[in-house]
Protein backbone atom coordinates (compact mmCIF):
# COMPACT_ATOMS: atom_id res chain seq x y z
CA UNK A 1 0.00 0.00 0.00
CA UNK A 2 2.81 2.13 -0.13
CA UNK A 3 2.00 4.48 -3.28
CA UNK A 4 -1.93 4.41 -1.89
CA UNK A 5 -0.51 5.93 1.61
CA UNK A 6 1.28 8.26 -0.63
CA UNK A 7 -1.27 9.73 -2.82
CA UNK A 8 -4.14 9.18 -0.44
CA UNK A 9 -3.56 13.15 1.23
CA UNK A 10 -3.21 14.61 -1.94
CA UNK A 11 -5.96 12.84 -3.77
CA UNK A 12 -8.44 13.56 -0.37
CA UNK A 13 -7.62 17.76 -1.14
CA UNK A 14 -8.15 17.46 -4.12
CA UNK A 15 -11.47 15.43 -3.66
CA UNK A 16 -12.42 18.17 -0.99
CA UNK A 17 -11.06 21.06 -2.89
CA UNK A 18 -13.80 19.85 -5.12
CA UNK A 19 -16.39 19.83 -2.63
CA UNK A 20 -15.73 23.32 -1.38
CA UNK A 21 -16.19 24.63 -4.67
CA UNK A 22 -20.07 23.06 -4.62
CA UNK A 23 -20.76 24.95 -1.49
CA UNK A 24 -22.08 28.35 -0.70
CA UNK A 25 -22.69 29.86 2.76
CA UNK A 26 -26.61 29.80 2.09
CA UNK A 27 -25.81 25.62 2.06
CA UNK A 28 -24.76 25.91 5.75
CA UNK A 29 -27.83 28.12 6.45
CA UNK A 30 -30.23 25.68 5.51
CA UNK A 31 -29.94 23.78 9.00
CA UNK A 32 -31.66 27.14 10.09
CA UNK A 33 -34.26 27.31 7.94
CA UNK A 34 -35.30 23.29 8.07
CA UNK A 35 -33.25 21.75 11.34
CA UNK A 36 -35.44 18.70 12.20
CA UNK A 37 -34.19 17.06 8.74
CA UNK A 38 -30.88 18.00 9.14
CA UNK A 39 -30.79 17.00 13.02
CA UNK A 40 -32.32 13.23 11.88
CA UNK A 41 -29.02 12.80 8.77
CA UNK A 42 -26.61 13.82 11.42
CA UNK A 43 -27.77 11.83 14.59
CA UNK A 44 -27.98 8.63 12.20
CA UNK A 45 -24.88 9.29 10.30
CA UNK A 46 -22.72 10.82 13.40
CA UNK A 47 -24.06 8.75 16.37
CA UNK A 48 -25.94 5.93 15.37
CA UNK A 49 -24.02 4.78 12.20
CA UNK A 50 -20.93 3.99 15.08
CA UNK A 51 -22.75 2.67 17.61
CA UNK A 52 -24.32 -0.12 14.79
CA UNK A 53 -20.84 -0.52 13.12
CA UNK A 54 -19.61 -1.58 16.84
CA UNK A 55 -22.78 -4.05 17.58
CA UNK A 56 -22.27 -5.47 14.64
CA UNK A 57 -18.34 -5.80 15.68
CA UNK A 58 -19.41 -7.76 19.05
CA UNK A 59 -22.20 -9.54 17.77
CA UNK A 60 -20.27 -11.30 14.78
CA UNK A 61 -16.99 -11.54 17.07
CA UNK A 62 -14.76 -9.86 14.99
CA UNK A 63 -10.91 -9.79 15.18
CA UNK A 64 -9.93 -6.30 16.25
CA UNK A 65 -7.47 -5.20 13.55
CA UNK A 66 -10.87 -6.02 11.56
CA UNK A 67 -12.90 -4.12 14.02
CA UNK A 68 -10.78 -1.01 14.12
CA UNK A 69 -10.85 -0.73 10.38
CA UNK A 70 -14.54 -1.47 10.33
CA UNK A 71 -14.87 1.58 12.74
CA UNK A 72 -12.82 4.16 10.99
CA UNK A 73 -15.07 3.49 7.77
CA UNK A 74 -18.24 4.12 9.85
CA UNK A 75 -16.56 7.57 11.53
CA UNK A 76 -16.10 8.88 7.91
CA UNK A 77 -18.26 11.43 6.76
CA UNK A 78 -20.79 10.76 3.80
CA UNK A 79 -18.72 11.18 0.51
CA UNK A 80 -19.44 13.44 -2.65
CA UNK A 81 -20.52 10.20 -4.47
CA UNK A 82 -23.34 10.55 -1.72
CA UNK A 83 -24.49 13.73 -2.80
CA UNK A 84 -24.73 12.74 -6.63
CA UNK A 85 -26.46 9.27 -6.18
CA UNK A 86 -29.33 11.48 -4.00
CA UNK A 87 -30.08 13.41 -7.48
CA UNK A 88 -30.27 9.74 -9.32
CA UNK A 89 -32.42 8.87 -6.54
CA UNK A 90 -34.65 11.96 -7.03
CA UNK A 91 -34.03 13.00 -3.13
CA UNK A 92 -33.40 15.70 -1.38
CA UNK A 93 -29.98 16.98 -3.12
CA UNK A 94 -29.78 20.33 -0.87
CA UNK A 95 -29.88 18.35 2.49
CA UNK A 96 -27.56 16.04 0.74
CA UNK A 97 -24.51 18.49 0.26
CA UNK A 98 -25.75 20.19 3.92
CA UNK A 99 -24.70 16.95 5.71
CA UNK A 100 -21.79 16.21 3.48
CA UNK A 101 -20.31 19.76 4.07
CA UNK A 102 -20.99 20.21 7.67
CA UNK A 103 -20.00 16.83 9.08
CA UNK A 104 -17.25 16.72 6.70
CA UNK A 105 -16.11 20.02 8.49
CA UNK A 106 -16.52 18.58 11.87
CA UNK A 107 -14.71 15.64 11.47
CA UNK A 108 -11.62 16.80 12.05
CA UNK A 109 -12.67 16.20 15.97
CA UNK A 110 -15.23 13.12 15.66
CA UNK A 111 -12.82 10.76 13.26
CA UNK A 112 -10.34 10.70 15.95
CA UNK A 113 -12.43 10.80 18.78
CA UNK A 114 -14.88 7.47 17.80
CA UNK A 115 -11.36 5.98 16.37
CA UNK A 116 -9.47 6.02 20.02
CA UNK A 117 -12.52 5.32 21.84
CA UNK A 118 -12.90 2.17 19.56
CA UNK A 119 -9.42 1.31 19.98
CA UNK A 120 -9.72 1.26 23.85
CA UNK A 121 -12.87 -0.69 23.71
CA UNK A 122 -11.24 -3.07 21.23
CA UNK A 123 -8.42 -3.64 23.30
CA UNK A 124 -5.93 -1.78 20.57
CA UNK A 125 -3.38 -0.33 23.12
CA UNK A 126 -0.88 0.27 20.02
CA UNK A 127 -2.49 2.96 17.94
CA UNK A 128 -1.56 5.89 20.98
CA UNK A 129 2.23 4.77 20.03
CA UNK A 130 1.76 5.31 16.45
CA UNK A 131 -0.17 8.99 16.44
CA UNK A 132 -1.77 11.39 19.13
CA UNK A 133 -5.68 12.17 18.73
CA UNK A 134 -4.29 15.90 18.50
CA UNK A 135 -2.09 14.55 15.35
CA UNK A 136 -4.45 13.05 13.42
CA UNK A 137 -7.28 16.20 13.86
CA UNK A 138 -4.41 18.32 12.72
CA UNK A 139 -3.84 16.31 9.81
CA UNK A 140 -7.02 16.11 8.82
CA UNK A 141 -7.34 19.79 8.93
CA UNK A 142 -4.90 20.52 6.84
CA UNK A 143 -6.23 17.75 4.41
CA UNK A 144 -9.65 18.64 4.69
CA UNK A 145 -10.86 21.49 6.07
CA UNK A 146 -8.87 23.67 4.57
CA UNK A 147 -9.59 22.62 0.86
CA UNK A 148 -12.81 22.93 1.60
CA UNK A 149 -12.86 26.42 2.51
CA UNK A 150 -10.28 27.39 -0.40
CA UNK A 151 -13.23 25.85 -2.47
CA UNK A 152 -15.29 27.98 -0.55
CA UNK A 153 -13.00 31.20 -1.34
CA UNK A 154 -12.20 30.21 -4.75
CA UNK A 155 -16.48 30.02 -5.87
CA UNK A 156 -16.89 33.63 -3.93
CA UNK A 157 -14.32 35.66 -6.01
CA UNK A 158 -15.12 33.28 -9.30
CA UNK A 159 -18.23 31.87 -8.82
CA UNK A 160 -19.76 32.37 -12.51
CA UNK A 161 -17.07 30.08 -13.81
CA UNK A 162 -16.96 28.08 -11.09
CA UNK A 163 -21.17 27.43 -11.63
CA UNK A 164 -20.46 26.58 -15.57
CA UNK A 165 -18.29 24.18 -14.56
CA UNK A 166 -19.63 22.96 -11.12
CA UNK A 167 -20.60 19.46 -13.27
CA UNK A 168 -16.95 18.89 -14.65
CA UNK A 169 -15.58 19.08 -10.81
CA UNK A 170 -18.32 16.82 -9.41
CA UNK A 171 -17.56 13.90 -11.90
CA UNK A 172 -13.66 14.72 -11.61
CA UNK A 173 -14.42 14.03 -7.83
CA UNK A 174 -15.64 10.67 -8.72
CA UNK A 175 -12.63 10.17 -11.21
CA UNK A 176 -10.35 11.18 -8.64
CA UNK A 177 -11.78 8.54 -6.60
CA UNK A 178 -11.94 6.06 -8.93
CA UNK A 179 -8.31 6.38 -10.39
CA UNK A 180 -7.72 6.16 -5.95
CA UNK A 181 -9.44 3.01 -6.05
CA UNK A 182 -7.96 1.20 -8.84
CA UNK A 183 -4.57 2.24 -7.85
CA UNK A 184 -5.28 0.34 -4.17
CA UNK A 185 -6.76 -2.74 -5.98
CA UNK A 186 -4.03 -2.96 -8.45
CA UNK A 187 -1.32 -2.51 -5.21
CA UNK A 188 -3.41 -5.07 -3.44
CA UNK A 189 -4.56 -7.15 -6.30
CA UNK A 190 -3.37 -10.25 -5.45
CA UNK A 191 -5.00 -9.56 -1.23
CA UNK A 192 -8.39 -8.48 -2.95
CA UNK A 193 -10.15 -11.83 -2.77
CA UNK A 194 -8.86 -12.21 0.93
CA UNK A 195 -9.98 -8.64 1.69
CA UNK A 196 -13.33 -9.57 1.19
CA UNK A 197 -13.50 -12.76 3.03
CA UNK A 198 -11.64 -11.52 6.52
CA UNK A 199 -13.92 -8.18 5.71
CA UNK A 200 -16.61 -8.09 3.21
CA UNK A 201 -19.42 -9.85 5.35
CA UNK A 202 -19.43 -7.11 8.28
CA UNK A 203 -18.89 -4.49 5.75
CA UNK A 204 -22.02 -5.81 3.94
CA UNK A 205 -24.25 -6.31 6.86
CA UNK A 206 -23.46 -2.69 7.91
CA UNK A 207 -23.60 -0.98 5.01
CA UNK A 208 -27.23 -2.60 4.29
CA UNK A 209 -28.31 -2.14 8.54
CA UNK A 210 -27.41 0.92 8.19
CA UNK A 211 -29.14 2.28 5.19
CA UNK A 212 -32.44 0.63 6.47
CA UNK A 213 -32.39 2.25 9.68
CA UNK A 214 -31.41 5.27 8.31
CA UNK A 215 -33.86 5.17 5.84
CA UNK A 216 -36.91 4.24 8.58
CA UNK A 217 -35.62 6.81 10.75
CA UNK A 218 -36.06 9.20 8.04
CA UNK A 219 -39.55 7.99 7.46
CA UNK A 220 -40.32 8.62 11.46
CA UNK A 221 -39.04 11.69 11.57
CA UNK A 222 -38.26 14.23 8.61
CA UNK A 223 -39.97 15.72 6.47
CA UNK A 224 -40.79 13.12 3.26
CA UNK A 225 -39.90 10.18 1.08
CA UNK A 226 -36.85 12.79 -1.05
CA UNK A 227 -35.66 13.35 2.79
CA UNK A 228 -35.56 9.69 3.53
CA UNK A 229 -33.61 9.02 0.35
CA UNK A 230 -30.78 11.54 1.39
CA UNK A 231 -30.64 10.35 5.10
CA UNK A 232 -30.21 6.37 3.97
CA UNK A 233 -27.40 7.32 1.00
CA UNK A 234 -25.63 9.80 3.30
CA UNK A 235 -25.32 6.84 5.94
CA UNK A 236 -24.21 4.16 3.13
CA UNK A 237 -21.61 5.98 1.00
CA UNK A 238 -19.15 7.10 3.46
CA UNK A 239 -15.66 8.89 2.12
CA UNK A 240 -13.11 5.91 1.85
CA UNK A 241 -10.71 8.05 0.73
CA UNK A 242 -10.99 9.90 4.17
CA UNK A 243 -11.01 6.70 6.06
CA UNK A 244 -8.26 5.04 4.09
CA UNK A 245 -6.04 7.95 4.69
CA UNK A 246 -6.63 8.17 8.53
CA UNK A 247 -6.03 4.58 8.63
CA UNK A 248 -2.63 5.01 6.80
CA UNK A 249 -1.68 7.90 9.28
CA UNK A 250 -2.31 5.74 11.89
CA UNK A 251 -0.81 2.16 11.32
CA UNK A 252 1.21 2.99 8.59
CA UNK A 253 0.89 0.19 5.41
CA UNK A 254 -0.29 -2.26 7.60
CA UNK A 255 -3.34 -3.49 5.25
CA UNK A 256 -5.09 -5.50 7.63
CA UNK A 257 -6.47 -2.37 9.19
CA UNK A 258 -7.21 -1.21 5.81
CA UNK A 259 -8.93 -4.11 4.62
CA UNK A 260 -12.40 -3.14 5.44
CA UNK A 261 -12.36 0.09 4.00
CA UNK A 262 -11.31 -1.47 0.53
CA UNK A 263 -14.04 -3.84 0.83
CA UNK A 264 -16.61 -1.60 2.03
CA UNK A 265 -15.78 1.17 -0.77
CA UNK A 266 -17.18 -1.85 -3.07
CA UNK A 267 -19.93 -2.84 -1.52
CA UNK A 268 -20.80 0.60 -0.79
CA UNK A 269 -21.06 1.23 -4.95
CA UNK A 270 -22.66 -1.90 -5.52
CA UNK A 271 -25.84 -1.48 -2.94
CA UNK A 272 -25.66 2.03 -3.10
CA UNK A 273 -26.68 1.61 -7.00
CA UNK A 274 -29.27 -0.98 -6.19
CA UNK A 275 -30.80 1.49 -3.42
CA UNK A 276 -31.41 3.89 -6.24
CA UNK A 277 -32.82 1.93 -8.98
CA UNK A 278 -35.52 0.26 -6.28
CA UNK A 279 -36.32 4.04 -4.79
CA UNK A 280 -35.90 6.28 -7.81
CA UNK A 281 -39.32 6.35 -8.55
CA UNK A 282 -41.06 6.29 -5.17
CA UNK A 283 -42.80 9.59 -4.36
Amino acid sequence: METVTKIAPLILALIMLGLGLGLKIEDFARVLKNPKDFFVGFVSQLIILPLIAYLLIIILKTPPEIGIGVMIIAAAPGGVTSNILTKFANGDVALSITLTAIISLICIITVPFIIFISADLLGISSISENISMTGIALKMFLVVTVPVILGMILRKFAENFVNSKIQIFEKLNIVLFVIFFIAAFYEERENFINFLLQAGFVTLILNITMMIIAYYLGKTFASGVKQQKCIALECGLQNGTLAIFVSTQIFGSDIIYITPTAAYALIMYITGFIFVFLLKNKV
